[in-house]
């Protein structure tokens, strides 16, 4: 008999959506990983509760979303909470976002196909379109909505202005952002503005991009020498804690994530399925108001040298704003 699962489910914003209380971000699966392995570990986390399954139409691009479909198969569907996202493309050697509405229904199209479903029960606007006013994007969305295509809408690193814009022509279920003790100034703006309106959040890289895992050393300026010293000192404190609360560095760095809220849902990325039950693991970690005070001590807004991604990838996926309606022109 199978062990029951052990993952809770809560309320993602508030048109409706239930999903798993923590989700399972799917990034990197396909990328010189066996297939039949990150088929094992969906099937692992899906058994365990972590059902909310996060991909994009850009992973790969387009094979990690072939790969989840191909794990859909056998019953499993049914099981899913299944987001996606459209908005960023590569051709000939380049990025474009793009959010009109003929882009967006091609882009919805081909995600169904390769996922192999008929309808996605959360679909994110990926990133915004300077060229194009949310509220057309929106629009476009909202007919995949009335054409049982798409489920639920959501947004991926959007400012608080574009939120409220977008919600305004169709309610926003989920806004996705990077948060996590590593990643704190979405809670001076964005994230009062989704509770303000009922929006649930989704957390990326709520470890730190591996940082509050294992004090990872990578190419971001933050994992650089001239800000290592002292966010290597920030994750010491944070180890410290966490061999006090008896647990690791990282299952205490989820645990913060889930006490910011009963509408926040982590979606840690893992392709090992050890790894995704320590995650699971942090669901179990209970921390006090004084925890949570201490933890954040360490970790003002402040305090964490170094941007959360490099420059050019900054300036080029940065919360922007979308044009006005008005100077809408449909071609």
């Amino acid at each position: 008999m199978a062990a029951a699962p052990v993952v809770p489910r809560m309320k993602l914003g508030s048109q409706g959506l239930e999903v798993s209380a923590q989700g399972l971000g799917c990034m990197g699966y396909g990328e010189g990983t066996p297939e039949a392995d990150m088929v094992a570990l969906l099937h692992h986390a899906v058994a365990a509760g972590v059902t909310m399954l996060d991909t994009s139409d850009i992973y790969g691009p387009h094979t990690n979303e072939i790969l989840i479909g191909k794990a859909l198969q056998g019953g499993v569907r049914e099981k899913v909470d299944l987001a996606t996202k459209f908005g960023i493309s590569f051709a000939d050697g380049k990025w474009e976002i793009r959010a009109d509405p003929a882009y967006v229904r091609a882009a919805c199209e081909g995600s169904l196909a390769r996922l192999g479903v008929d309808c996605i029960d959360l679909y994110y606007q990926h990133r915004m379109d300077t060229n194009t006013p949310v509220e057309i994007t929106m629009g476009e969305i909202k007919k995949l909505v009335e054409e049982g295509k798409v489920k639920y809408v959501g947004l991926s690193e959007a400012s608080a202005s574009t939120i409220r814009r977008a919600h305004a022509v169709h309610p926003i279920t989920a806004v996705q952002l990077e948060w996590s003790l590593w990643s704190r100034n979405v809670e001076e703006d964005i994230i009062p503005t989704c509770r303000e309106l009922g929006i649930g959040i989704v957390a990326y890289s709520p470890l730190g991009k591996g940082f509050l895992s294992r004090g990872a050393k990578m190419s971001l300026p933050r994992f650089q020498p001239e800000n290592m010293e002292k966010n290597a000192a920030i994750f010491e404190r944070v180890s410290e804690m966490a061999a006090r609360k008896g647990c690791t560095a990282s299952q205490l760095a989820l645990a913060w994530v889930h006490h910011k809220g009963s509408d926040v849902c982590p979606i840690p990325g893992t392709t090992k399925i050890q790894n995704l039950n320590q995650n699971v693991g942090a669901l179990s970690v209970k921390l006090t108001p004084d925890d949570m005070a201490e933890l954040e001590s360490y970790a003002t807004m402040d305090a964490v040298q170094g941007d959360r991604c490099n420059s050019n990838f900054l300036n080029t996926w940065k919360d922007s704003e979308t044009p006005p309606l008005s100077s809408w022109k449909a071609t």
